[in-house]
């Protein structure tokens, strides 16, 4: 029993690191610099899937955020796009700039990462 213990926790800890070490470094404006989550983060920070947004591309509902985007607003759109997201499935952005992350495709909103709310 205590081998199968360790096999599983050795695994984990192999899928943490891995996920991990795939992401790269969020840079901002401010100079604040922190990682993706490695599920959300593919690439690097030239051909990567992840990058912050202007707020302009960002519009906050009752419901969540309504983000809209063209070519020019991230690396990887080359059409228009409309995404929502319910303001509990949005990780929070460690700079207080909005990032948003696109994969396997510009199609799909995979993670999406905003300041915190004030109110």
């Amino acid at each position: 029993m205590r081998g199968i213990l360790t096999g599983v926790v050795v695994a984990y800890a192999s899928c943490v690191f891995a996920g991990s070490a795939n992401a790269h470094e969020a840079h901002s404006p401010s100079g604040v610099t922190w990682k993706y989550d490695g599920f959300c983060c593919n690439g690097d920070n030239h051909t990567g899937d992840c990058q912050m947004i202007s707020t302009k591309n960002v519009k906050i509902t009752k419901d969540g955020y309504e983000i809209s985007l063209g070519p020019g607003d991230h690396r990887l759109i080359t059409r228009p796009h409309h995404f929502t997201m319910q303001q509990s499935q949005a990780r929070r952005s460690k700079d207080e700039e909005y990032h948003l992350c696109l994969y396997p495709t510009e199609d799909t909103l995979r993670c999406f990462y905003a300041p915190d709310m004030s109110y």
